[in-house]
């Protein structure tokens, strides 16, 4: 049947079209059930007569049909294993696609888990339960009724099975629209507290905003001011009286935040609870600047939230006279909320000696995130667990979030349960690769095909070796150098060839993509494509022929750039060796074969490679890095030492870093629209005054207008008797510094793909496509480039291409806080049974504490300090 749904839209530019559209309607569509032989067999049929769980309101076998309310805020209960057979009808699924696309995602995964028996109806395109909006019906009341209506027709096709169907809704109007229509209804908490054997499924309830419980807390005083309304933000955006921006909480002071937005080159500072108006860490806000005569700096006092008072005084300033700060910012207030970004949060129960009772507070692991009432039934169990926790709202009456258990994790303290609360806690995507993306592997023994030695430069006997980490698996790159007659060098850079095992579109790379990173903990990897290929078949393991894509140059002695080629090869590497043991062949002289002979060339190349950049401004920065023995059977720290840099650390980095920019340059000429680069923005000026402070402190002048004059300042940046003070200083630049991030070519002027830490004007990601997806799509465009593969529409669309960059560089980002929270997890590990005294540099003067850096584990702390008579300014 053919439908016509008419409608009138305003264009862009103001003007009134009608909208013809087709609507087609069908009646050959299943119903889902496994007991109806009615309907035609077109769609794989889901629901079944069997209940994991009796209830005490719906005696028999019964099917559940849920409204967009309850799939929006209850995903948590819907996901828990006792609630099956469910209708999901397609009014409510494009609702919620509409409204939350990560909500949607969760809703599909949960309809794709065959053990769950949910059931997609199509009601919009089934005629029997396709509804016409009627006049003056609002969007909302409109899918409602459709609600009612295909639960009304559910009802009506399958009473001759003996089958009920449930309408779940907290909508009071619906349901009470429902029940009057003679359809069994009820709300999500009244069903799942008549569930047999299921006591504890009420902690997953999400606690609405109503007028009871843990809800609006009538009988309670209004705290916070109430936010503006979404158009009343706008308009006052427009008019330039509000600001908008990414609300960050402060990591040393609950009382403090700060928003940046583009019309202030500092981040404005909110300061106090009542001005920071129940904005969590990462929401998108609304901000009022006060007036310039009204702005401070920020406390410099480090102040926890450990207050317990509901009533606590919301006009609470920090502690310390920020007034006469010399980092005086803008100042403000959040005055309503443009999009919340919650998500799951990490946390424990906060102790108390009363287990019995069903409220409780629950301490995040991120400090940024205010503490989060909660109700569960199960304290007595989760006192000593980490457990995870949702937000669900934030009224004006309460001094925190409201929110609801979702599961526990397990121990504190245990290796296991702390390892996986830092995964969760930075989003890392961790659990075992699925049927789907291994399916699209090779099949083991797996050798490389006779038709790719005509493809491909067969380079296996070139002297080739990799130089890695004692214990790399995973070896991405390899290196020849070799003598050529005319008395210049030949150099070659070969990388694992993955995009020959991950095509484009297939389940392994729509995986990679997601997961857009490698993670390296001290004691595992979680990889970015299956250990079969990043550990075996594409990793260029010493004496075994292996598929790559190398860049060769022929150079000067001076390394100057005279031919250069792109082309995929086959390679056999002679040797996979590690830093300290390419050291020894390159420092032991009297070895005169191929392999130490290149590696002696490389490295004097190397030398000039790398002057020749720190001429051109390019900065050489530092990090405390230390590396964890592990005991091979605990898994436990069994001893700790900084890493040691040798030449070869610095000989395989300057290769890379020719090879990336290479590269950089051919695929952006080649496809200026859609190249994946890397930039790193210049920092604002105002970031060095950290810096410039610290060093003039001790009389030392740091000069940073340019890349290059701050690299000639930390040069000569020296204390004599004190080596370690002109590490220091290089550390604190690090964090002076802009984060780096990948882009598409197509979205910025080339004048801003300047990297600034290299100082190089392109740059690009090439030299490790098994643990770092950006590699693997420059892989693509090169091949592509120099005729080896072809492009796709994708790879050539540069939306696309830009949305591929942003996740990049979130997980990228992500990656490297989860490594420094693995490295900071074992070092308490490591010093949980243990005292030691250890000299320590203080890296930043708080009014209550100071910051040390213990140098010889690379351990950062906050010392508090004492109260004295008096206070002590700094």
């Amino acid at each position: 049947m053919l439908k016509a749904k008419t409608f009138v839209k305003k264009t862009k530019r103001g003007n009134i079209i009608k909208v013809v559209r087709e609507h087609y309607l069908r009646d050959d569509l299943s119903c889902g059930s496994l007991l109806c032989h009615k309907c035609p067999n077109l769609s794989p049929a889901k629901l079944c007569s069997k209940q994991n769980a009796d209830s005490s309101l719906v005696t028999r076998p019964h099917y559940l049909v849920i409204d967009t309310n309850v799939a929006l805020h209850q995903i948590d209960f819907l996901e828990d294993n006792h609630i099956t057979d469910v209708i999901v009808l397609q009014t409510v699924l494009q609702e919620v696609r509409h409204l939350n696309d990560s909500l949607y995602k969760r809703m599909r995964t949960i309809i794709e888990n065959s053990s769950k028996r949910f059931f997609v109806l199509c009601n919009e395109h089934h005629r029997a339960t396709y509804i016409d909006r009627e006049p003056k019906e609002s969007c909302n009341d409109r899918n409602d009724r459709a609600i009612r209506v295909a639960t009304a027709w559910y009802e009506d096709h399958l009473k001759h099975l003996d089958i009920d169907i449930v309408l779940l809704t907290n909508d009071n109007d619906n349901r009470d629209k429902a029940i009057k229509a003679g359809l069994k209804s009820y709300q999500v908490m009244d069903y799942v507290k008549s569930l047999k054997g299921c006591e504890n499924l009420v902690d997953h309830l999400s606690v609405q905003e109503k007028g009871d419980g843990m809800g609006t807390m009538h009988d309670k005083k209004v705290m916070f001011d109430e936010h503006l309304s979404l158009y009343d933000i706008k308009m006052g955006i427009k008019s330039k009286r509000y600001h908008q921006g990414k609300f960050e909480a402060s990591r040393e002071n609950y009382l403090e935040g700060f928003v940046s937005c583009t019309a202030y080159d500092k981040q404005v500072l909110i300061r106090g609870l009542k001005h920071l108006n129940r904005a969590v860490h990462e929401d998108v806000v609304a901000i009022e600047v006060f007036p310039k005569s009204q702005w401070v700096g920020a406390s410099g006092t480090v102040q926890l939230d450990e207050k317990i008072d509901e009533e606590e005084d919301l006009n609470t300033m920090p502690d310390g006279n920020a007034e006469n700060s010399i980092y005086v910012r803008p100042t403000g207030r959040v005055i309503g909320i443009i999009k919340r970004n919650w998500r799951n949060y990490c946390g424990v129960l906060l102790p108390t000696s009363n287990t019995e009772k069903t409220k409780h507070i629950f301490i995040p692991s991120e400090k940024r995130i205010p503490r989060i009432r909660i109700e569960t039934r199960q304290a007595d169990v989760l006192m000593s667990h980490r457990i995870i926790v949702s937000i669900d709202c934030w009224p004006r009456s309460s001094r925190y979030p409201l929110g609801h258990f979702i599961r526990d994790i397990g121990p504190m303290g245990d290796r296991d349960t702390e390892e996986e609360v830092l995964l969760l806690e930075h989003d890392i995507p961790h659990l075992p690769f699925s049927k789907s993306v291994l399916d699209c592997l090779p099949k083991l023994p797996w050798s490389i095909a006779d038709y790719e030695f005509v493809l491909r430069e067969d380079m296996r006997s070139t002297c080739v070796c990799s130089v890695d980490p004692p214990g790399c698996t995973d070896i991405d790159d390899a290196l020849h150098y070799k003598t050529l007659p005319n008395g210049n060098c030949e150099v070659g850079v070969h990388i694992a060839d993955l995009s020959y095992f991950v095509r484009p579109g297939t389940a392994l790379d729509l995986e990679a993509q997601k997961r857009g990173t490698s993670v390296y903990l001290c004691d595992k990897r979680i990889d970015m494509v299956p250990e079969v290929l990043s550990s075996n078949l594409c990793s260029l393991r010493a004496n075994e022929d292996r598929l790559a894509f190398s860049g060769i140059w022929e150079m000067t002695k001076e390394g100057e750039i005279v031919t250069r080629k792109f082309c995929k090869t086959v390679i056999r590497s002679v040797a996979a060796l590690t830093y300290a043991e390419a050291q020894i062949l390159i420092d032991d002289k009297s070895r005169t074969d191929p392999l130490s002979e290149g590696l002696r060339g490389l490295n004097e190349l190397a030398k000039k490679l790398k002057e020749r950049r720190i001429q051109a401004g390019a900065l050489t920065l530092a990090s405390p890095e230390v590396r964890f023995h592990i005991d091979s059977e605990t898994h436990d720290p069994i001893g700790i030492e900084t890493k040691e840099l040798k030449e070869t650390n610095s000989m395989i980095e300057e290769f890379m870093l020719l090879a990336n920019c290479e590269v950089a340059r051919h695929i952006e000429k080649e496809f200026p629209q859609c190249a994946v680069l890397r930039r790193h923005p210049s920092p604002p000026l105002t970031n060095f005054d950290l810096l410039v402070n610290a060093a003039a402190v001790k009389g030392i002048q740091v000069k940073c207008n340019t890349n290059a004059e701050l690299a000639h300042s930390l040069e000569h940046a020296n204390i004599p008797g004190d080596p370690f003070f002109n590490i220091l200083l290089r550390i604190v630049s690090t964090r002076c510094m802009m984060q780096a991030v990948y882009f598409c070519s197509g979205m910025l002027p080339e004048e801003e793909y300047f990297h600034y830490g290299l100082a190089v004007p392109m740059y690009t990601h090439f030299t490790s496509p098994i643990r770092r997806y950006p590699d693997l799509l420059v892989h693509r465009l090169l091949a592509a480039s120099v005729g080896q593969d072809k492009t796709y529409t994708e790879l050539l669309d540069r939306n696309i291409v830009h949305e591929w960059c942003e996740n990049m560089n979130y997980r990228h980002h992500q990656a490297q806080l989860v490594q420094r929270a693995s490295i900071a997890l074992h070092t308490q590990l490591y010093f949980k049974d243990k005292c030691l005294d250890e000299d320590a540099y203080i890296l930043f003067v708080r009014r209550n504490a100071i910051v040390v850096l213990v140098r010889r584990y690379g351990l950062e702390s906050t010392i508090f300090l004492k109260a004295v008579e008096s206070q002590v300014n700094f």
